[in-house]
């Protein structure tokens, strides 16, 4: 599935160093990677509860 994904860099990643985190978005779900690891784990959230973990990552920093 990774080759399919259109995969961008998230805006909350640093220029600055090679740690990244890259998201791609299709209409049913958020997919999330480490760019140093391309090939391994992703995560994947479905529009709701993606977007319960970002309201608690606000209020948790």
């Amino acid at each position: 599935m990774t080759s399919t994904l259109m995969w961008f860099k998230s805006s909350y990643s640093s220029n600055d160093g090679p740690d990244c985190v890259e998201v791609a978005i299709t209409p049913a779900t958020i997919h999330i990677r480490d760019s140093k690891t391309k090939e391994g784990a992703q995560l994947a959230f479905r529009d709701a509860t993606w977007t319960e973990f970002l309201d608690f990552a606000a209020h948790s920093a």
